[in-house]
């Protein structure tokens, strides 16, 4: 299957730079896989498509300020960091630009001072192992500090409030993007589901900003997926296993819960608790283990994100979805609407 299978033309204006006021006044298309209908709806209608006993998994990762502004110690040179996995410590793999800048031994300042960075390896990705110091209990209180919110590219305009790119629930930090199918739930939407039998369940998977990097293979099987890190605790596992044992329906909130679950309903056969990184690259093809339906944003043009939504449904009937989706004024990405699939 190729890259170009999955392309589908954008205008710019169809990309939201910014959140709505509030998160649940987003537009949701519906789309029922056995029917085909689409309807077009609001998401604080959510509740309405969801019986009493059906489950949804969300991802509670929180995103890190982990865009970080540097001076090279030597030259004075100005040099932008990008904090993508913890790898030990104070030990972590970064992006740098220009990378040219970030050479095996330089030395990084950060805030005046109180952020030191020293680049002890250069990977052959052009990633950067880089060793921090500071003044501090620990390094997220320093990023606090010194660090920003880690917008997609495609986002030029200045978020004004910080917590717009963070769920509600979002509990465990590590990411280096947010999970923005959960940026729409508010605590009024949980309230909601909760009265009507609807149950609630927590995995963690930290995004890494590969999942903003294009597939450049044409042969998309060609394609090496970035690794991220999952944990899937056994109390959503025991939820997962009751929902399915008493007919209810797993839905995945986002790509990131998605691909959570079917890891590892793939490398353990089952589902349980579970922790590890996974590098799973879900395209059309893929027998899907664990879920039954999906909440998702609307994705980028041949990314890989799109790619899944196409092999829970149909690449065709997606890209007719989009088409549909641009006609009728819905917003894209990471601040816009979102599609429920079940």
């Amino acid at each position: 299957m190729k890259k170009s299978d999955f392309y589908y033309d954008l205008p710019k204006e169809r990309i939201a730079q910014t959140p709505l006021e509030h998160r649940d006044a987003s537009k949701m298309m519906v789309i029922n896989r056995k029917t085909d209908v689409i309807e077009d709806k609001h998401f604080y209608d959510i509740a309405d498509y969801l019986n009493k006993g059906d489950l949804l998994i969300l991802n509670d990762t929180k995103v890190l300020p982990a865009r970080l502004y540097a001076t090279k110690e030597d030259t004075g040179a100005s040099v932008e960091f990008l904090m993508l996995n913890q790898i030990e410590n104070d030990v972590w793999e970064v992006m740098t630009g220009p990378g040219r800048r970030a050479k095996k031994g330089s030395k990084f300042v950060f805030g005046n001072g109180i952020l030191r960075a020293e680049i002890t390896e250069i990977k052959d990705n052009g990633n950067r192992i880089a060793k921090f110091s500071y003044d501090g209990n620990n390094i997220y209180d320093v990023l606090s500090k010194v660090g920003e919110m880690p917008l997609p590219h495609y986002i030029t305009e200045k978020l004004d409030d910080a917590d717009r790119y963070q769920t509600v629930y979002a509990k465990e930090l590590g990411s280096a993007a947010a999970p923005t199918a959960g940026l729409h739930f508010t605590e009024d939407i949980f309230k909601k589901l909760k009265e009507k039998g609807v149950n609630i369940g927590f995995v963690t998977l930290h995004v890494g900003i590969g999942t903003f990097r294009p597939v450049k293979t044409e042969n998309i099987e060609e394609h090496l997926m970035h690794s991220e890190h999952y944990f899937l605790p056994g109390e959503t596992a025991d939820l997962i296993n009751k929902t399915k044992a008493n007919g209810g329906r797993v839905i995945a909130v986002g790509t990131t819960s998605c691909r959570t679950l079917e890891s590892v309903a793939t490398y353990k056969s089952e589902i349980c608790e579970a922790e590890g990184w996974t590098s799973i690259f879900i395209y059309p093809g893929y027998e899907f283990k664990c879920i039954d339906g999906l909440l998702t944003n609307f994705h980028l043009p041949e990314s890989t994100l799109i790619m899944l939504v196409s092999a829970f449904y149909d690449r065709e009937k997606v890209l007719c979805a989009y088409k549909k989706a641009i006609e009728d004024n819905y917003r894209f990405f990471s601040f816009g609407d979102c599609m429920l699939l079940l």
